[in-house]
């Protein structure tokens, strides 16, 4: 399947799980939030390894020090992340809270330019430009 194909699918699920967690936080705190989101990923992770049992095999025989990448991602963006996420979903609308949390391929973009030398082009600049316009209207 084509890249863009991925993608266009990760937004329209990313896109609907906010309404949901809006809606789980309306009684609940943060915190016990994540953890029942969290419940969830892991509920994934056992139905992945129950049916790719190779993957886990495999990936435990090459442990590579991307590992070491990997784990503090996942810290920052499933717990960090999500904790101040669900702060301002919980005190905010879905519809302002998720584009402007959302305008994180900003913050990925100068990153990548900075550190990884990618390339800065018209096209991203002109999405660039975009997202911060996007960010300036919602408020």
């Amino acid at each position: 399947m084509k890249p863009y194909i991925w993608a266009l699918m990760t937004a329209l699920v990313w896109g609907c799980v906010p309404v949901l967690e809006k809606l789980g936080l309306a009684k609940m705190p943060v915190l016990v939030g994540i953890f029942y989101r969290s419940f969830g990923v892991i509920i994934g992770m056992m139905l992945i390894v129950f049916f790719k049992f190779n993957l886990l095999k495999e990936s435990l025989a090459n442990i590579p020090f991307g590992v070491f990448y990997l784990v503090v991602g996942g810290f920052l963006a499933s717990v960090v992340g999500q904790i101040m996420f669900y702060h301002a979903l919980q005190g905010g609308e879905a519809s302002k809270v998720v584009p402007l949390a959302a305008s994180y391929p900003l913050i990925s973009f100068l990153i990548g330019a900075i550190f990884l030398g990618e390339s800065v082009t018209a096209a991203k600049l002109g999405g660039l430009f975009f997202i911060i316009l996007g960010v300036i209207l919602l408020k």
